[in-house]
């Protein structure tokens, strides 16, 4: 404890009466203060994710199969970079399930549990700091996608709008495995369920292949995948052919994630409080 902190607690004690308990925005930046001072320590791992795969996965799928799949690797590009985008945000979302769900399995939770603030400030403070993975992580990708010859027809708004709706999809996508991280018995049920459940998602989404080329059993599936409504829309926005109807299937696709998933977490945590 520095010399600051130390006067700052003794007077406090000398004051001998009882501080009132912080307001919930306040309990959230902290929360959030704490959740960036441990990203830090963590820095060479979340470099991994953010830089490194998104770079890795778009050089191989645009080099490997974009002349087999489009013609050519420049054509590919065009229609692979918004999904790419949806594909990196969503293997990184299983990161907060397994991030609460080890500060659970420590004892850290139930030491904040005896504390007097408002409680789900420990977990929206987390996920808050996670938006800045995400977005680094959409930044990175979509840079990497310009240097490679990507060209967003709807210019910058399109772009931005696109990487804004991507954000929020990851946000809402974050409640189901912060529920996860909350009621599962193990943290390596997570992982598992992420590989049954997300990847088969994943690749069998829009990301990669348009629905057109698909058997027509197939194609209608694969387009109602929560996955591909959501590039659908990125696309849609990044080069400016947004189809109203589409945007606000995958909205409410999001709102429906956030609205199931967010109350179910603050109520098993709650329980677990009890």
């Amino acid at each position: 404890m520095n010399m600051q902190n130390e006067s700052k607690l003794l007077r406090a004690m000398r004051q001998g009466a009882i501080p009132p308990p912080p307001n919930p925005a306040r309990a959230i930046s902290t929360f959030a203060w704490r959740s960036w001072r441990r990203s830090l320590s963590m820095l060479p791992y979340m470099a991994i994710d953010v830089v490194v795969f998104p770079v890795v996965f778009l050089l191989i799928f645009t080099f490997l199969f974009g002349g087999a799949i489009s013609g050519s690797t420049g054509n590919y590009l065009q229609f692979l970079l918004p999904g790419m985008l949806v594909y990196t945000v969503t293997s990184m979302t299983v990161y907060i399930g397994i991030g609460i769900k080890t500060d659970i399995d420590r004892g850290v939770f139930n030491r904040f549990r005896t504390l007097p603030f408002w409680q789900p400030a420990a977990i929206v403070g987390t996920m808050g700091i996670n938006l800045l993975q995400f977005a680094a992580a959409l930044l990175t990708t979509l840079a990497f996608g310009l240097v490679l010859g990507f060209r967003p027809e709807g210019g910058v708004v399109g772009a931005a709008l696109a990487l804004l709706l991507v954000l929020a999809y990851a946000f809402c996508l974050s409640w189901i495995f912060a529920f996860l991280g909350v009621v599962v018995k193990k943290t390596e049920s997570i992982s598992s369920m992420s590989y049954i459940a997300l990847y088969p998602l994943l690749f069998t989404s829009n990301v990669f292949v348009d629905t057109s080329t698909m058997p027509n059993w197939l194609g209608p599936i694969v387009a109602y995948n929560p996955i591909s409504l959501t590039s659908t829309a990125a696309r849609g926005l990044m080069h400016g052919q947004t189809d109203v109807v589409e945007l606000t299937k995958a909205l409410a696709v999001m709102a429906a994630a956030l609205l199931a998933f967010a109350p179910l977490t603050f109520r098993s945590y709650r329980r677990k409080a009890t």
